[in-house]
């Protein structure tokens, strides 16, 4: 697969990643790098990692705590301390090496320290190499509320090496799923469509669906890097999935969601959302509805869940003026931004999401 260009730098798949990265670090003249994991890649993705590696710089492994519950400003407080006790300066060199927590907080310490240092995305997950490690996007979660403090910066490059993908388990698998599905439902009807049978892929579709999952996301992002328009488009099934996923890791009686689980069930309900709103029929939502719902287990939901997932919509980064804002569907393959509904049918749109 051929690397694909995106705004300020490069998207670099399997082998040829490496190639990149090693003429990279010999023709930059860094004075270290550090290497961030989770206690997940250090065991399952550090030795795969370090072996492709060819330089003679000093390189330093940072490891953190797995999970969500973990990206937040304490994290970063202890990472900042880690990078100066370890003699990290200017011409350091971060190397993100995990899944979509990792990218987001690797990219944010990296883009605050000393005012900013240089940082590369190595995803270990598929919701990280479909999603998290592209596009900019850095930062942390504030108490239960995800993505609340961060900013936009790119990364020198990213590299997509698919072989991490045998070290993770299947629930992590369908979580980076979710995102490939959005941007099907978004941009490519033809891409959603080939979601409908999964019983006959083979590593090498996946190979290429991942390719063609980073060529959309890059296609919109490049249009508008600051999210200012049509990027709103990436965030179909994030406003509600957001809330639901925020609910849940708060939640002292509910099982935490992966993200894509969250996503899953954001996705079909504001798909309901967009057909109230005759964007879409009845017979589209129905196969957006049995699609997801034929890879996700429907999440329970309870009735004293609705109100303070409601609650937590408030706080999506897309409302402006206090008005709740949604991506929603136009039709499967396109998307209408800045769309508002009624609260009623969001209501409305959990009972369905139950029958």
């Amino acid at each position: 697969m051929q690397k694909i260009q995106a705004t300020g730098y490069s998207i670099n798949f399997n082998q040829n990643g490496y190639v990149f990265l090693n003429a990279y670090l010999e023709e930059k003249n860094y004075s270290k790098l550090f290497v961030l994991v989770d206690s997940n890649t250090y065991v399952n993705c550090l030795p795969h990692f370090l072996a492709h590696i060819a330089t003679y710089l000093e390189i330093e492994v940072i490891e953190i705590e797995s999970g969500e519950s973990h990206k937040t400003i304490d994290t970063c407080v202890q990472l900042w301390h880690s990078l100066t006790e370890l003699g990290g300066d200017r011409k350091s060199l971060l190397l993100n090496l995990g899944g979509g927590v990792i990218s987001d907080i690797g990219g944010f310490i990296a883009s605050t320290f000393k005012r900013g240092i240089d940082f590369i995305n190595i995803p270990t997950t598929l919701l990280a190499m479909v999603d998290a490690s592209i596009g900019g996007k850095n930062g942390v979660d504030l108490a239960n509320l995800k993505n609340q403090i961060g900013v936009i910066n790119s990364p020198k490059a990213v590299l997509i090496d698919s072989t991490y993908l045998e070290t993770l388990p299947q629930n992590e698998m369908r979580s980076g799923l979710a995102e490939m599905l959005k941007h099907g439902l978004i941009f490519d009807k033809c891409y959603w469509e080939k979601f409908l049978n999964l019983n006959d892929f083979t590593t090498e579709d996946l190979d290429n669906l991942i390719y063609h999952s980073v060529v959309i996301k890059n296609a919109i992002v490049s249009q508008d890097p600051t999210e200012n328009g049509i990027r709103k488009a990436l965030n179909f099934g994030h406003t509600l999935g957001h809330a639901i996923e925020s609910y849940f890791l708060e939640s002292s009686t509910k099982k935490t969601l992966l993200h894509g689980e969250a996503i899953a069930a954001g996705m079909i309900l504001e798909s309901y959302l967009s057909m109230q709103k005759e964007l879409i029929s009845k017979e589209e939502y129905s196969q957006i509805k049995s699609g997801i719902q034929a890879i996700f287990e429907p999440i329970d939901f309870e009735e004293n869940d609705l109100q303070p997932i409601m609650d937590l919509l408030i706080h999506d980064k897309k409302n402006e003026y206090g008005k709740i804002q949604f991506a929603l569907l136009d039709g499967i393959g396109k998307i209408k931004i800045n769309q508002y509904t009624e609260n009623e049918w969001i209501i409305n749109a959990f009972e369905d999401y139950k029958c």
